[in-house]
């Protein structure tokens, strides 16, 4: 992890001593009466942030993020031939239908979106938060969990309601972080699946046309081609997260692994404890951002981010040359744009950073270049239908490895019969079919209901 996620950060020694009763000189009266202040204060404070339970306050990061927003100016318009409402969104939609059009001699996958529409980025951070949620969760709740449960059983008797009143202060704390981040990405983001991951409700295909006008600055490109280039790989991903089954489940569940090899040092809770005065709420947050209880960077972490790297550059790389095949020569300038983005996804700007610091890992699909000779490769060799079934099982997929050997790859793919006459859509369908009929087995019934 190159940055410690949910506020886990170096302290500030400038500050330590600061408010500390033992160096005022404070009587016992003066002390208790602080603390009911303060407690009062506290509990207006978690009582504006919202009800949100849980490990991070999300009412609190949906707050801060819109507030963010609008003061900043963020207000979604854009010059990109059209303002925010009805237009864009006919623009968008006009956009993305061609891209659909050319996609179809591309990909043997069919579209994925049901709609199309214009995202302001307020409506990025409103539509897109279930699926934070869901990528934040094990982060915070293994981190705050970690802590909690090593401390002593004295300890936790000793803190008593101070335990739950930490709890809440550090949702607040992970909410305020996540508002943060999610004002910065939303400023960023061009689609709702820019940077590999189904963030969008399914089904759902998105734009922001305020953030593409800024993007497009600098380009000496016609506004029409970057709308159109971004509408096609949006509409790529779309078909890939929507007709290949597992593969939205694997992203997250992977990001999800990732969260729980987390583990602290709790070797420095001794020190941490006597850092901590009860009566003094900046002892306790100075203690929080010490960095002493900076999550440890295990195998198992370590693992699970090659595994993610692996798949986000397959997602990527099979994006990448499913739009290049499906634009060709229809947009003069999309071997320019195709190279920016490339860099863009590659390199990793202000919205991989950030994700970096908020679940604590980075989505920079490293190989993405390698997964694209691959996928070109495989294509060139064996046709689209091939190319397009490997995504048909997770068995079938490239590995890092073949990454390094794409030759080879495609050498086995040639000589084996196991694609031969696949059709990939009723493999996707009896996957998906196996899939259902597996949780139903293991949902329990209603009550009153017979089990299958």
């Amino acid at each position: 992890m190159s940055k410690p996620p949910f506020g886990f950060g170096p302290s500030d020694p400038d500050k330590r001593g600061e408010n500390d009763p033992s160096e005022g000189g404070q009587s016992g009266a003066e002390a208790f009466n602080q603390l009911g202040q303060m407690l009062s204060q506290l509990g207006q404070m978690l009582s504006q942030a919202g009800t949100s339970s849980g490990p991070v306050n999300y009412d609190l990061a949906k707050q801060i993020a819109l507030q963010t927003l609008g003061s900043a100016g963020n207000t979604g318009e854009s010059k990109l031939g059209f303002r925010g409402g009805d237009d864009a969104n006919a623009a968008v939609r006009d956009a993305a239908h061609l891209a659909e059009l050319w996609l179809d001699a591309a990909t043997v996958y069919p579209a994925g979106a049901t709609s199309t529409v214009a995202w302001s980025p307020r409506s990025w951070v409103e539509k897109t938060l279930p699926t934070w949620q869901r990528l934040c969760d094990p982060v915070a709740r293994q981190i705050s969990g970690a802590w909690m449960e090593a401390l002593p059983e004295e300890a936790k008797q000793a803190a008593g309601p101070l335990l739950q009143m930490m709890g809440q202060m550090g949702g607040m704390a992970f909410g305020s972080q996540l508002g943060n981040a999610l004002a910065q990405l939303a400023s960023e983001m061009l689609t709702s699946s820019e940077i590999g991951l189904p963030l969008a409700p399914a089904g759902t295909s998105a734009l922001l046309p305020a953030n593409i006008e800024k993007f497009a600055e600098g380009l000496e490109l016609p506004n029409s081609e970057i709308l159109v280039f971004l509408a096609a790989r949006e509409a790529a991903h779309q078909r890939l997260f929507t007709h290949v089954p597992w593969l939205r489940q694997r992203l997250l569940a992977t990001v999800e692994e990732f969260a729980h090899g987390i583990s602290v040092d709790t070797s420095a809770l001794e020190s941490l404890a006597g850092r901590i005065d009860p009566a003094n709420p900046a002892s306790i947050e100075e203690a929080m951002s010490s960095g002493l209880l900076e999550p440890q960077t295990t195998e198992e972490q370590k693992a699970a981010l090659r595994r993610l790297e692996t798949l986000l550059a397959l997602v990527e790389g099979w994006v990448d040359v499913v739009v290049a095949e499906a634009v060709g020569d229809r947009l003069p300038g999309a071997d320019a744009l195709r190279e920016t983005l490339r860099r863009r996804r590659a390199t990793g700007g202000p919205a991989e950073q950030t994700f970096a610091t908020l679940v604590g890992l980075e989505l920079r699909p490293r190989r993405m270049r390698d997964a694209s000779n691959l996928w070109s490769l495989v294509g060139d060799r064996h046709g689209t239908e091939k190319r397009d079934g490997l995504w048909s099982h997770p068995d079938l997929m490239p590995t890092a490895e073949d990454l390094d050997e794409p030759i080879d790859f495609a050498d086995r793919v040639g000589s084996s019969d196991l694609l031969d006459g696949l059709d990939p859509i009723a493999e996707l369908e009896r996957t998906e079919q196996a899939e259902r009929d597996e949780k139903s087995k293991n949902t329990p019934p209603e009550e009153g209901e017979t089990p299958a």
